[in-house]
């Protein structure tokens, strides 16, 4: 075990809840270490239901295609706890995180705070000692009281498609979800958006005007499309040419044209023509219909078959997956579903159900939360067998197949952290 992660056991003790929306607590501890929030980068600032770990790939990518220093937090992590955290162009490492966490669990003292809040602090930290450009930071969850909007002054925010998800947490309506998704939004700075339920972009629109934030939606302000050699997108400084998006599926193009609509709002000179486009060509995001090309998993496949990875787990993030296997039909779809409990299971297979020539359902020991198996089949109408595990369904699938096919694991981002960590 890594030496962060044995700090990180120890600050679990100091709050009940894994989730508890605040700012006061994250508030206090910057306070205390000196502010470093305000020491940071210029920050593009991204919260949304779905696509927010793709749209920080795409921005990483453009930033470093232009030749800026990017930092970049994000969350969760699939396999380790430093992936969260890159400084620069690299991840950081173990003795850095540590000195950080301890940093501020020094300064927290036995006060209650949450994990997620303390290593947010602890990120801070970390980028505000190191010099880069631009900061993209990820919110974790809903927007308005997560520990990422200390940051009172953002250069951009940035909100990506919004849907049913974490209701226990931030409402159970598309305009409740929406209204704190918008608190990441800042008097006087721009924002931008993507294609959005009316209803929310609605209570976004209604935002940046109450707090004096041009907001730049798509269908409105931007657009974007495929063309034959990739996509087009369009603002009001002009139309890109752009090549296909190196992060696969439909859904990606919205994804892109974000990150393309919140680099021309930052409006660095470097970010010109071309490294927009190469950072488009470039992205890079795991368990985001990954496709898998080595390790025992992909191993137990015969030629000609393929093994894809993807974290998706709501209903919106199922019809996107839907979308795709409609669209890949080269080979059937055998999928591998394990879920979280007290997801809507049921809301994520059905899109899905219609392409897929096998489905089966598993709980990795390692998985945390995992839903029973028993819980997925009776969520699909009894259509899912139960692998219990990945291997075993993948035995399964290429036993009774008879010709090759795409296999898509999918259902949980905690699943493809196991099967990333166990596939080597």
């Amino acid at each position: 075990m890594a030496a962060a992660d044995t700090v990180m056991q120890r600050l679990a003790r100091l709050h009940p809840r894994l989730i508890d929306l605040s700012l006061g607590r994250i508030e206090r501890l910057l306070a205390r270490l000196g502010h470093p929030e305000r020491r940071l980068p210029p920050v593009i600032h991204v919260a949304g239901t779905n696509g927010k770990g793709s749209v920080c790939a795409f921005l990483r990518a453009i930033g470093e295609a232009a030749g800026m220093r990017v930092h970049v937090y994000t969350s969760p992590h699939l396999v380790t706890f430093h992936e969260r955290i890159r400084l620069a162009g690299r991840l950081v490492d173990d003795a850095a995180l540590t000195e950080a966490l301890e940093t501020c669990e020094r300064a927290n003292g036995e006060d209650p705070i949450t994990v997620f809040e303390i290593a947010t602090a602890a990120a801070f930290l970390l980028f505000a000692a190191e010099p880069a450009d631009l900061l993209v930071l990820e919110v974790g969850l809903g927007g308005r009281l997560d520990a990422t909007n200390a940051v009172d002054r953002p250069a951009v925010c940035a909100i990506t498609s919004i849907a049913m998800d974490h209701m226990e947490f931030l409402g159970d309506t598309i305009e409740r979800i929406a209204f704190e998704k918008a608190g990441i939004l800042k008097p006087g700075v721009p924002a931008v958006t993507g294609q959005q339920d009316p209803r929310a972009l609605g209570v976004l629109a209604a935002r940046a005007e109450a707090v004096g934030a041009a907001l730049a939606a798509r269908g409105h302000d931007w657009t974007i499309a495929p063309t034959a050699t990739g996509l087009r997108y369009e603002d009001r400084a002009g139309a890109l040419d752009l090549p296909p998006p190196a992060l696969a599926g439909i859904h990606q193009h919205d994804n892109a044209g974000i990150a393309v609509a919140a680099m021309r709002a930052f409006a660095d000179p470097r970010l010109t023509a071309r490294a927009i486009a190469a950072g488009i060509a470039r992205a890079e995001w795991p368990a985001r219909l990954q496709r898998l090309t080595r390790g025992p998993l992909v191993a137990m496949l015969p030629p000609g078959w393929s093994l894809v990875l993807d974290g998706g787990h709501n209903p919106d993030a199922g019809r996107a997956l839907g979308i795709h296997l409609a669209t890949v039909t080269d080979r059937p779809w055998h999928v591998i579903v394990g879920m979280k409990r007290g997801k809507g299971t049921a809301g994520f297979l059905a899109p899905i159900l219609p392409h897929a020539a096998s489905l089966w359902a598993v709980a990795e020991p390692d998985q945390h939360l995992a839903q029973a198996p028993e819980e997925i089949v009776a969520a699909s109408g009894g259509a899912a067998r139960i692998g219990p595990r990945v291997a075993d369904a993948l035995a399964a699938i290429v036993a009774s197949a008879d010709r090759p096919g795409n296999v898509l694991i999918c259902g949980s981002l905690y699943l493809a952290g196991v099967v990333l960590r166990e596939n080597g």
